[in-house]
Order: structure tokens, then sequence, then C-alpha cells
């Protein structure tokens, strides 16, 4: 079991010895094309290792895990590891992974242990497990400094009244929702039944409940006026009627986690067509 390493230095020096080929003594090449940091809640760790295990060999990255711990003693706990995968012509892909425990009080000041191990000039992406604490130290400092923030509100109680402090983001960084993603093949179908769908008066969803304000959203901020919607809960999105009449169902199947994450990881720019459906659900939240 490897070592707990107690300060930022410490992680530092241990990344520099294991990026150190022990046969050779020569440094690997780094490989990396970005910072991925991860805010995971103890509830949240299993299925966060779930998702990096399949992340690993599809973005070279550097990863940091921040496990919050805020009432225990003070302190940090970290561990580091690299691994390489053989890619060819006696190449190799290395990621790093950095797993810190942050305790006390230093769950509230995050920033100052992750902006020392940011690779330099390399974007930085934060994915957030559940629900943000909006207005909150830990939430908006990693905010701050990062380049995109990757939730997924599919993970959020009290829908739709949360996406009116999600709005108030998008001017800060760019914003991307694993569960607008779950959207993707649907939004295509139903775009494909113009004309008839732009006379649309109800719209019903069988998914979670952020997939049924997401589609509303985005339908309703598309066509320009208001529709009713009717929501079935169900895990996944498996059914949309357009006024009594089902939509044909789209193609393919839906996407694992980890690709999910990964399609978001490729991403750099601002998503308007999400913003405006989250602002039209917003509006319609009464929050």
């Amino acid at each position: 079991m490897a070592t707990a390493l107690t300060s930022v230095q410490a992680i530092e020096d241990e990344l520099g010895a294991l990026r150190v080929d022990r046969e050779t003594g020569a440094p690997f090449q780094r490989t990396s094309v970005l910072t991925h940091i991860a805010w995971v809640p103890e509830e949240w760790v299993a299925a966060a290792e779930d998702v990096l295990a399949g992340l690993a060999e599809r973005h070279p990255s550097r990863t940091i895990v921040l496990v919050p711990e805020p009432d225990a003693d003070d302190g940090l706990d970290g561990v580091a590891e690299v691994e390489c995968y053989p890619v060819g012509d006696g190449r190799a892909v290395c990621v790093e992974t950095i797993r810190i425990r942050l305790r006390g009080r230093r769950a509230e000041a995050p920033a100052s242990v992750v902006q020392p191990l940011l690779i330099p000039d390399l974007p930085v992406f934060l994915r957030w497990r559940g629900m943000p604490p909006f207005g909150e130290q830990p939430f908006e400092q990693l905010v701050d400094v990062v380049d995109r923030l990757i939730v997924d509100s599919t993970e959020w109680p009290g829908l739709p009244a949360p996406y009116a402090q999600l709005v108030d983001l998008f001017d800060r960084v760019a914003v991307s929702d694993i569960a607008w993603a779950r959207t993707s093949r649907w939004r295509p179908q139903l775009a494909s039944l113009w004309p008839g769908i732009a006379e649309v008066r109800r719209l019903r969803v069988s998914g979670t409940a952020a997939q049924a304000h997401l589609l509303a959203g985005w339908l309703r901020s598309r066509l320009g006026r208001e529709l009713e919607l009717e929501h079935d809960l169900s895990d996944r999105l498996v059914g949309v009627e357009i006024d009594g009449e089902p939509a044909p169902f789209p193609p393919g199947d839906p996407p694992p986690p980890a690709e999910l994450l990964s399609d978001e990881l490729d991403r750099f720019g601002r998503d308007r067509i999400y913003e405006e459906a989250v602002r039209d659900v917003a509006e319609h939240s009464g929050a």
C-alpha cells in the first residue's frame, strides 16, 4: 500500500520519481493534454473510480481526485500514481492520477492544493459529483481556476430550481452537463420531425427529471413559445411523446459513463444551445 503524502510538495516529488523509468533512469515523456480535477464526496467515490478506470487510455491527462472530509482533523493525505499504456513504435501514453483526501479546513480551500499541481499551459476541467454548493468557498474557488465545469444534473435533488443558480455561472466558465449529453440522440430525432413538431403543445418524457426539463427547455427555446411538459420518471430516457404520439426511437445505444465524460473533455467552447435550454428551464422553475 502506498504511503500517504501529507503535503503538496511531497506529491510533486513523488510524481517526479514515478515519471522515471526504473530500468533506464530516463524520465517518461509527458503526454498529458489536460488537467482533470474531480470533486468527489465520499458517497460518489465508487462511481467516480469506475468512470476513471474507463477513461484512462482515452485521455492522457493529470487527474486530481479530491475527496473532502470536512469533519476530520485538519490535513491532507495524498497518493500519486503513473500508469503507462503502449501505443506502438516503442511509445507509451502515460496517465498521472493524484488522489487527495482534504481533511477539516483543507476542504474549505481546495484551490491552494490544486493550483501548484496544475500542468502549465494546458486546459483545466472540473468534474463536480453531486449537487454543487453554489456560492460556497470550495466550489467558487475551483470554478475560478478551471476552464470548464462538468456536472451531471441527474445527480441533483429538487429540480428544476437549481438550474437558476447554474445560469449565473455561464459568463464565468464554460459548462457541460452530462444529463444534457444523454439527450443527444433524441434532440436530432425530434428535430427531424420538423415542420410537424413546430405546432407541438404537449411534450411527455419518460426519463430522469433532468432529461425531461432539459428537453422541454431545449424545445421551448428553439420554438420560442410555451408548451406543456409531462414527466414519467425513469432512470434513463426511454421515450418521448409529441401531443400524445410516440416519437420514433433514435438509433444506437446510450453511451457508457466513461464515454460521456470523455466527450465532454474534448469540448472547449461554450454550448450556447445548452445555455439557452437551461435559461428557459430556470425561467419556468419559479426559483
